[in-house]
């Protein structure tokens, strides 16, 4: 098992936040955790990444217990997160502002830099331009490939389609997709839970800082209460008008 959370609780305050949440993220899964706002989803990856201290409970990670980690080291060790919000730097250009992500790696990033072009032409074709004159969804592309120049052994990805058109929504769909099928783990934070269920291997719903379902993807889609509550509409339209998005 390449990433565990057991029985974790985190408190904001007097407040939980998180209430003795367990999941699993296998090697080369996209895992994916829905739930209304709220829920305790980026709060679950903050803690898995170290930006959240837990109260009990293990975060365990290539078989290593990593709780009482500092986040930095968790980057070095194969954890990495675009977060929600993007988080890049606005003044920084976007090459600079990818450089960043391999601040822990010695050596040369030009290869890094690279594949990272690949999945995202549009930031080779801007890579001079300031981070912060950039439209959200070309900063979504940048958080992502800033996230993937450390390497990651898993990738924690919080809202990646949040205030996007729905075509840049599939575009980024279709490269996580991408960046899995080319050996990188995924634990996905999605509001669009149509999209997110399409793109999953298997998936958790949290309700108010709990664990309340965790099932394949697939049969989460054609959960009746999971449709109720979080597909809601037409179905088929919400999920890309029929089309996958996994190849």
């Amino acid at each position: 098992m390449l990433l565990e959370v057991k029985d974790i609780a985190v408190y904001y305050g007097k407040i939980a936040a998180l209430k003795d949440i367990s999941l699993e993220v296998d090697s080369g899964e996209i895992v994916a955790l829905i739930g209304a706002n709220g829920a305790g989803k980026t709060t679950t990856l903050k803690t898995i990444s170290g930006l959240r201290p837990l109260s009990s409970g293990r975060v365990s990670f290539d078989g290593r217990d990593i709780s009482r980690m500092p986040g930095h080291k968790r980057v070095v060790i194969g954890i990495g997160q675009a977060p929600e919000g993007r988080g890049i730097f606005p003044g920084m250009s976007v090459q600079e502002n990818l450089l960043m992500g391999a601040y822990a790696r010695k050596g040369s990033k030009d290869a890094d830099l690279a594949e990272v072009y690949e999945l995202f032409p549009r930031l080779a074709e801007r890579k001079s331009q300031f981070g912060g004159t950039m439209s959200g969804g070309e900063q979504q592309m940048l958080a992502i490939g800033r996230a993937l120049m450390a390497k990651p052994k898993v990738l924690l990805l919080d809202e990646p389609s949040m205030g996007l058109a729905p075509m840049l929504v599939n575009q980024i769909f279709s490269i996580i997709s991408e960046i899995n099928r080319r050996g990188t783990t995924v634990l996905l934070v999605e509001q669009n839970a149509a999209q997110a269920l399409q793109l999953a291997d298997r998936a958790y719903v949290l309700e108010t800082g709990r664990v309340v379902k965790s099932a394949p993807a697939h049969d989460l889609l054609n959960d009746p209460q999971v449709q109720a509550a979080y597909l809601g509409g037409d179905l088929d339209t919400e999920m890309h008008n029929g089309e996958p998005t996994r190849p």
